[in-house]
């Protein structure tokens, strides 16, 4: 099970502050794509992080089933 945990307003789009999803093993974009396809993200910017670690979007990165991916809201400097 892969766990993805959602803040901001991908948490408000999606109804919820996390969810696991079977998968043995997929892309980090497959997963962005399937769950972009399930909640519609079009119109919102995030960024990712796998397993505490932010990482590109586009980001040639195969996931494993312990791995935690979260989208985060963007961040502001200060």
């Amino acid at each position: 099970m892969i766990e993805v945990k959602y803040f901001g307003a991908v948490a408000e789009k999606t109804k919820c502050e996390f969810e696991k999803l079977s998968f043995s093993e997929v892309s980090l974009q497959k997963l962005l794509q399937d769950l972009n396809e399930k909640y519609e993200f079009e119109s919102l910017t995030f960024n990712v992080a796998v397993n505490q670690k932010i990482v590109s979007k586009t980001a040639d990165f195969t996931l494993q089933t312990s791995d935690v991916v979260a989208l985060l809201p963007p961040f502001a400097g200060g």
